[in-house]
């Protein structure tokens, strides 16, 4: 009997349903957008139920589309938007607050004492992750001293903690399961990224008590099984991984080295670095690829807070154009963008910078400047800001990267694809396969429920012929190598000037 296996890829901007056959076809899929609240400036915030609520609908849905027996469905896997923090209920299951985005900075004052009494370098070496509002710790650390009930809750263990994956896996299995997996874990600024277990001296640091937390466990195998009651049947949830990395997974860059870019809200680059972690002093981040049969997998990390979320400012806060679309015709109609340099620090600037005080701003505006050139700067505000990584990667692994796989939905843009491998000076390839991340989780979630048994297995299918995706588009750089460094010395001074300003 056939087999399926179900992909639930809650974002931050949507939740989606993608459903694989064990050819990894895509049968059916469904998808609902979220809602995404700013009550303050820099404040990113969204509604724990609506997360798990749309997230049921669009697997419901799919399931419908497919059309087949709840039994033939194999496994389920579960990627989402990082860091994004939720406390709720343990009895009612009623969320504590809001959730706290990933993208939100209310924390920064949280950070800047830390900073001061010099524990950046502790946290670092502890999590790899540079001391910034980004990760859940200090988010978890603000809403108990803006409340003083959730942090009387959280201490009489009456309030659970959870980064997304951790709230749906929760509502999934009716309550019976706390848990996430290890590339969840790396993002909360409170796991020990060495050992595998929460940091005992971090979690004191941020005063966050122990009985809130998941339970830590590998990123392949089987964290439970759904309620009864949700779909008819059980279903084994045998996956769960942060939407990069399973994109990553999906990329199946298992090899050191193999690096991937994904073009969505933000731009988020990883490199897989393997079984040690390498810790940066660049602004870069360590942090967990995977965990699988108790071993872990480790990533070089750059984070861009702004790639297609920029879209949005355009669109509805401008009205300079109706759609991406528009973006693309425009930015063909220009030879480059006229002298205009888009710094897109509306929520701080991330890798490598990590200037959470920095402000937007758009430079070099002429009379001859028109709404062209501005569309081009944003794509190439992308595809800069990308190199700032890219440069900073290559020099912490030690590797001269050679062609770059990138995903995501803006990476649909040619125009955006071939002024990337201008500014890199390297190859970029765009698999014909577009749903890497829902890919990845389908083939961890695959393995755990042993439908395939191991990493050179999942490598080989593309050759055994069991995957067969479009063949991938590849950009090569056209640009002569003075002007691409000319153009890109332009790009650094104006950063470096927002950042001192």
């Amino acid at each position: 009997m056939q087999q399926f296996i179900i992909a639930l890829d809650q974002g931050t901007t949507s939740s989606r349903a993608v459903i694989f056959d064990t050819n990894c076809t895509i049968l059916s899929s469904s998808q609902q957008e979220l809602t995404i609240y700013n009550p303050r400036e820099s404040w990113v915030e969204q509604d724990a139920m609506e997360l798990w609520s749309s997230q049921l609908n669009v697997t419901k849905r799919a399931i419908e589309k497919l059309d087949a027996d709840i039994s033939q469905i194999a496994a389920i896997g579960i990627t989402n938007q990082r860091e994004t923090t939720i406390l709720w209920n343990r009895k009612t299951g009623i969320p504590a607050a809001y959730a706290i985005g990933w993208q939100c900075k209310r924390s920064l004052g949280i950070c800047a004492e830390l900073r001061k009494t010099g524990q950046q370098e502790l946290i670092q070496s502890r999590t790899g992750l540079v001391l910034d509002p980004y990760f859940s710790a200090s988010k978890i650390r603000w809403l108990f001293d803006k409340n003083p009930d959730i942090a009387r809750g959280a201490e009489e263990g009456e309030i659970l903690f959870g980064t997304v994956d951790t709230w749906l896996l929760w509502n999934l299995t009716g309550g019976k399961v706390h848990a996430t997996d290890y590339s969840n874990a790396s993002r909360t600024m409170l796991m020990n990224l060495e050992s595998g277990f929460w940091d005992e001296e971090i979690l004191e640091l941020f005063r966050i008590p122990h009985q809130i937390l998941p339970e830590i466990r590998p990123s392949v195998g089987l964290f439970g099984e759904t309620d009864p009651k949700i779909f008819g049947l059980p279903i084994p949830i045998c996956g769960i991984a942060g939407d990069q990395h399973a994109a990553l997974f999906g990329h199946r860059a298992f090899e050191i080295g193999d690096v991937k870019n994904t073009y969505g809200t933000g731009c988020f680059i990883l490199m897989n670095v393997g079984d040690k972690p390498v810790y940066s002093t660049d602004g870069l981040l360590s942090t967990v690829a995977w965990g699988i049969d108790g071993k872990l997998t480790y990533a070089l990390e750059g984070s861009v807070f702004m790639a297609g979320a920029l879209l949005k400012w355009l669109k509805d806060d401008l009205q300079l154009v109706e759609n991406f679309e528009e973006v693309n015709r425009l930015s063909e109609e220009v030879a480059d963008c006229g002298g205009l340099y888009l710094i897109s620090s509306y929520q701080g600037l991330g890798s490598p910078w990590w200037a959470s005080h920095a402000r937007g701003a758009l430079i070099g505006l002429t009379r001859a400047s028109k709404k062209a050139h501005v569309c081009r700067a944003y794509l190439e505000s992308i595809a800069y800001r990308s190199r700032d990584v890219l440069e900073v990667m290559s020099r912490a692994a030690g590797k001269h990267l050679g062609r770059i796989k990138v995903d995501g939905g803006v990476s649909n843009s040619d125009i955006l694809m071939r002024i990337q491998a201008d500014i890199l000076g390297k190859p970029v390839e765009r698999p014909g396969f577009a749903e890497m991340t829902a890919l990845g989780i389908a083939l961890m979630a695959a393995m755990g429920a042993g439908v395939w048994e191991d990493l050179d297995m999942i490598a080989k299918l593309s050759i055994d012929g069991y995957f067969a995706p479009p063949r991938a588009k590849v950009f090569e750089p056209t640009m002569e190598e003075d002007k691409r460094e000319k153009f890109y010395t332009g790009w650094l001074k104006t950063v470096k000037k927002i950042i001192r300003d």
